[in-house]
């Protein structure tokens, strides 16, 4: 997910621990606390993106592809992650240091939030098509939920209202309001929200501003904002599974000879309905492979592919596969010549450790995942450049999302 989500749901997760503990006794106690919560589930809930600074151990685009979501999105490496992020608190900040000498609910407070924000960090990148792989040392698969668009503006308008009204400053509260009312309305403008969408949205926060806004049910909003999330997440999963079920009876019917091995699905920002897909297959008597990539509509007689938000189409030609069904693109090749590349090119080899989807066209490979992302696909490999280089070093051992086509 991106840094702003990840920022807001921490607080707001943080903000339910505060109001969940008895309250200190002094009010400047009362007030550090609630500061130290905040402040230390909304770090921890960023802090693993903190591997961004370890991405030059490796050229590009290994060192983005193999390192970030890396080491520190692992359960084992968060525990030193969770020490170091203490130790700050303890060391930089006097208030809390002496608050949490005497308070038995501050600490508890402090290690709920510092480890529920870490949890979350990890949960919410696995909520994506992008992956983690959680219980590495002991198993490096990638793991993929592939329910939420990685910039997803419901846990936005759900954790960002009622925190928005907890501002003192009134000029600012509705400053703040206006804004994110304002970026809600460009996306819309860009195509990456439907209309629909926009308009649930502002209902949403516009109720849960209200509820905040009543001074007794605080905590009853931001409960609210995460049974909204969580609801939400709920949905989306099973919208996912439906809209894979329609792809692969789709491209199964299309060619019964193929086995297909994973369908990556997309989901669009508040949309429940619109998938983009990338599928990948394998014809053994033919000794081929396929990856299609396109757009699914799980109510194609009310909202036709075509009318899923412009912003994320791909470019035409589309061609229909089934009702609700449309592809974009599509590229084949040779098992054998797959797996001799992978034996005789190490960077590529070092590649496929993160591509699920693995498109080699000529003297590139890409991730066809990332086809049509607005700073192009950032996992391009060119294989022509890498001829007669030395092999990279320090090589994560990530399972190969594809270890299943690699194996002969």
């Amino acid at each position: 997910m991106d840094n702003i989500t990840h920022t807001v749901v921490g607080l707001g997760v943080g903000e339910l621990v505060q109001r969940s503990l008895p309250a200190e006794p002094d009010e400047a106690g009362q007030r550090t606390r609630h500061r130290l919560l905040l402040t230390a589930c909304a770090a921890a809930s960023n802090f693993p993106d903190l591997d961004l600074f370890l991405t030059r151990l490796l050229p590009d685009p290994l060192g983005y592809l193999l390192q970030h979501r890396g080491h520190t999105h692992t359960l084992l490496y968060e525990v030193p992650q969770a020490l170091l992020l203490v130790a700050l608190l303890w060391l930089l900040w006097p208030n809390a240091r002496a608050l949490l000498r005497r308070s038995q609910h501050a600490r508890a407070g402090l290690g709920a939030a510092v480890v529920l924000g870490f949890l979350l960090h990890i949960g919410m990148d696995f909520l994506n098509s992008y992956g983690v792989h959680p219980f590495y040392p002991f198993d490096g698969r990638w793991f993929y939920g592939d329910m939420i668009f990685i910039i997803e503006p419901v846990f936005w308008v759900a954790f960002g209202a009622p925190l928005i009204m907890a501002i003192g400053r009134p000029w600012l509260r509705w400053l703040m309001l206006a804004g994110l009312a304002g970026a809600l309305c460009y996306f819309a403008a860009r195509g990456y929200l439907g209309t629909v969408s926009l308009a649930a949205l502002l209902a949403l926060g516009a109720g849960l501003a209200c509820l905040k806004a009543a001074r007794r049910r605080s905590r009853r909003a931001m409960a609210l904002a995460l049974l909204v999330s969580v609801g939400f997440v709920a949905a989306q999963g099973v919208a996912g599974t439906a809209g894979r079920q329609r792809v692969q009876a789709a491209l199964q019917a299309a060619d019964p000879q193929s086995r297909i091995h994973d369908v990556a699905m997309t989901a669009f920002p508040a949309q429940p309905l619109c998938w983009a897909f990338v599928s990948i297959e394998s014809n053994v008597a033919a000794g081929s492979y396929r990856l299609r990539r396109g757009l699914v509509s799980l109510a194609p007689g009310w909202l036709p592919p075509q009318q899923c938000p412009s912003g994320l189409l791909d470019p035409p030609p589309h061609r229909a596969a089934a009702p609700g069904v449309e592809l974009y693109s599509e590229v084949s090749g040779k098992l054998a010549e797959l797996r001799s590349q992978a034996d005789g090119n190490c960077w590529l080899s070092a590649w496929l450790r993160f591509a699920r989807m693995p498109a080699i066209t000529g003297a590139t490979a890409s991730d066809m995942r990332f086809a049509t992302t607005p700073r192009g696909n950032f996992t391009t490999l060119d294989l022509a450049a890498t001829a007669g280089r030395a092999c990279p070093a320090g090589v994560p051992a990530w399972t190969p999302p594809r270890a299943d086509l690699l194996a002969r």
